[in-house]
């Protein structure tokens, strides 16, 4: 139990840290419109430098990204399995991938997962 809870603290203390560092690294000095704007050879951007990207390819990603994730949450699972029946495993693996699935099926319904729109 102690180790747990170390664990936890340790991580959440380790996050916090690397936030902060972050934060304190991007800021940047005076910054002005010449350092701004694309370089073209001294001549003054035609068009901007960003180039617009799909939305909904970029929604794809993150819910392939999140469902991947939980898969990959379900191998300890697996190799727990293995070794040893447990009924409240079974039971909580089968609630995590009843929640899975009720997420796909909602995505679905919403037409996040329709690309050809």
């Amino acid at each position: 139990m102690l180790s747990t809870l170390l664990s936890a603290m340790s991580a959440i203390i380790l996050s916090i840290v690397v936030m902060f560092l972050g934060w304190i690294l991007s800021k940047r000095a005076v910054s002005d419109r010449e350092k701004n704007s694309p370089f073209e050879c001294g001549f003054d951007p035609i068009k901007s430098a960003r180039l617009p990207f799909s939305l909904r390819f970029f929604l794809l990603a993150i819910i392939f990204l999140i469902f991947d994730v939980e898969i990959v949450l379900l191998f300890p699972v697996l190799i727990s399995m293995m070794s040893s029946f447990n009924l409240k495993t079974l039971i909580g693996t089968f609630i995590f991938l009843i929640i899975l699935i009720m997420g796909l099926f909602h995505e679905w319904n919403e037409g996040s997962l329709d690309w050809a729109q």
